[in-house]
This record gives structure tokens, C-alpha cells and sequence, in this order.
């Protein structure tokens, strides 16, 4: 449980990867959840589900030997929307993306849950304004967007309405601190940050492979070691400052030839190149550098980069 004791129950509406992952993860911190299905049955074999698989992560040492016990005491089945809101200090919707359905699923709890309940969508694209605009209090309704699987990555993006009390984004904050997660508030629109840059990517990935550049093996193989391998450790912002803005100017000049405007350079580029603001070698970039700064990220990178390689190679193999 948090250290302020909030939320002391959590209802998990829809039971699939997502709202079984949240359930596993809220266990092991020590905070109830109840959780609903379409069926009671539904819930039910969710939780024998979570069960076996907390059972075989505790035995590859994934998690502590006796986790499958905290789910056990900690997770409750319940056979209505109404049955597993009551008592919740936080209510997280998850079930699949439609919004007519998540409409349904947040009216019930809205109607069913207590008065200060604090109640989430979790939404990989849906514009939380959209879901929100149907609230009965829309000061305690927020979206909570989640990356599977929920239990091992860190980033959960929190989504406020300009309607949401920032009491709750801020009590939200603080818990899932408390779980481990590194909450970030972001603003509204579709795909919000993590997803808006994911699938932007992957369309260009599927470029290059329809021009017949790569296979998707290949191209899979490249982002994995060139700078997706960077990216457990810096944001697309500091790795840009720390190549050189006027390298990636002089980089999208050999694009915007061969492509056209859709990999131009960003303004936010070009008006910071003309000002002399090329990055971590000038002192400003997107980021604030210093040369003692500077020296210290390139040492930090160093050994980060080393430390991730020798992980790599003594992980087993995906095939064993």
C-alpha cells in the first residue's frame, strides 16, 4: 500500500492482460483489488490464470517465492461492475478499445462507485476528453495509460481533463511511485506521447520494407542495436543534443532529398541551428549543458552502454 494509505482497494474492471497484470502488480505492493468481467466466470478464471502465472514467475526468480500468496489474499473475483467498485478509492477501466464500451463501463462504476472514488481509463489511443465528456463529475476522472506488460515497464502516462482536481493526478503520482512505475503527466490526444512516437515509427519501418530496404528481421535487428539500444537511458531530445542539432540538420537535408517534406527538418531544429544552438557542445540545445555536464552524461553513457551489453550476452537464449 502507499505510504499515505491510498487507495486502500482498487477495482480493475475487465480482465485480460492488462487489468490481470494490473491485479498481479497491486498484490505484490500489498494493495487489495477486486476485479469484473463480462461474467462472474470471467473473474474467476482471470484470477486462476494470475495465479499460475505469478506461480511460474516465482519459480524463474522473477518474482519474490511467495507472491502466488499475496495474489491469492490479495485479488477478489467479483460478479458485477457494481459488487467490485464498492469501497474502491480508485476505479482503472481496461477493457478494449472501444469507446462505446468504455462509456458503458465508466457509467456503471461512475453510478455504482463512492463519491470521492478516483476513476481511470486505461486507453492505449482514445482522447480522454472524448471519454470524459460523459462523466457525471469529470474532476475525478482521468486516463491512465498503461505499456504491456503493465508489471515489468516502468512508464505509466497520466492523462488529466482541464476538469480533473489535480489533487488526484497528484495522489496518483505519489502511488505509483510507490509501485515502482515512473508516472508522467502528459496532455491530451490521440496515441498521447509513448504512442503517438511508437507508431510513427513502426509506419516508417513498414515503408522501409515495402521500398525493399530491409526485411522486417533486419530492420528489427537494426533498431534493437543502434538506437533502440540507446534508449533505456536517454529520450529522443538529449541523444539529439548530444550528436549535434547541426548533424541532424545536415541529416534530414539527405532525407528531405530523397523523401520529401514528410522527413523535413523540424522548425524546432533549423531556429536553434541558426541561433548557434547545436546541443551539448554549445552549451544549448533542447536541453540546458554545461562542459562539466556534458563530461559527466558522456562517462554516465560509457558505462551505461557497457552494462547493457554485458546483460545482453548473458541473457539465455529466446529460442532455449
Amino acid at each position: 500500500m502507499s505510504a499515505a494509505g491510498w487507495p486502500g482497494r482498487v477495482a480493475i474492471l475487465g480482465s485480460g492482460t492488462m487489468g490481470a497484470g494490473f491485479a498481479q502488480l497491486l498484490a505484490l505492493g500489498g494493495v487489495p483489488s477486486a476485479i469484473a468481467d463480462a461474467t462472474p466466470e470471467a473473474a474467476e478464471g482471470a484470477k486462476a490464470r494470475l495465479l499460475d502465472a505469478t506461480a511460474a514467475y516465482a519459480a524463474r526468480g522473477l518474482v519474490p517465492e511467495d507472491s502466488e500468496r499475496a495474489v491469492e489474499e490479495h485479488v477478489t473475483p467479483c460478479a458485477t461492475i457494481e459488487d467490485a467498485v464498492a469501497g474502491a478509492d480508485l476505479v482503472i477501466e481496461a477493457v478494449p478499445e472501444d469507446p462505446e464500451l468504455k462509456h458503458t463501463i465508466l457509467d456503471a462504476a461512475e453510478r455504482a462507485a463512492p463519491a470521492g472514488a478516483v476513476i481511470t481509463t486505461n486507453t492505449s489511443a482514445i482522447p480522454i476528453g472524448d471519454l470524459g465528456a460523459r462523466r457525471r463529475d469529470a474532476s475525478r476522472f482521468l486516463g491512465m495509460h498503461w505499456f504491456n506488460p503493465p508489471q515489468w515497464v516502468p512508464c505509466v502516462e497520466l492523462i488529466p481533463t482541464p476538469a480533473t482536481a489535480p489533487e488526484h493526478v497528484e495522489a496518483l503520482s505519489a502511488f505509483l511511485v510507490t509501485l515502482g512505475k515512473t508516472p508522467c503527466v502528459v496532455g491530451d490526444g490521440a496515441g498521447f506521447v509513448g504512442n503517438r512516437i511508437q507508431f510513427a515509427m513502426f509506419r516508417e519501418a513498414c515503408r522501409i520494407v515495402e521500398d525493399g530496404l530491409a526485411t522486417p528481421e533486419t530492420v528489427d535487428a537494426v533498431v534493437r542495436s543502434s538506437f533502440g539500444f540507446r534508449l533505456p537511458f536517454f529520450g529522443p531530445f538529449e541523444i539529439a543534443d548530444m550528436a549535434g542539432l547541426d548533424v541532424y540538420a545536415g541529416a534530414y537535408d539527405a532525407l528531405v532529398g530523397q523523401f520529401g517534406d514528410r522527413l523535413s527538418c523540424p522548425p524546432a531544429i533549423t531556429e536553434r541551428v541558426a541561433r548557434g544552438e547545436l546541443g551539448a557542445k554549445s552549451g544549448k540545445g533542447f536541453l540546458e549543458h554545461t562542459p562539466e555536464s556534458a563530461r559527466a552524461t558522456a562517462t554516465w553513457r560509457d558505462a551505461a552502454y557497457a552494462s547493457l551489453s554485458r546483460l545482453l550476452s548473458e541473457l539465455p537464449d529466446r529460442e532455449a
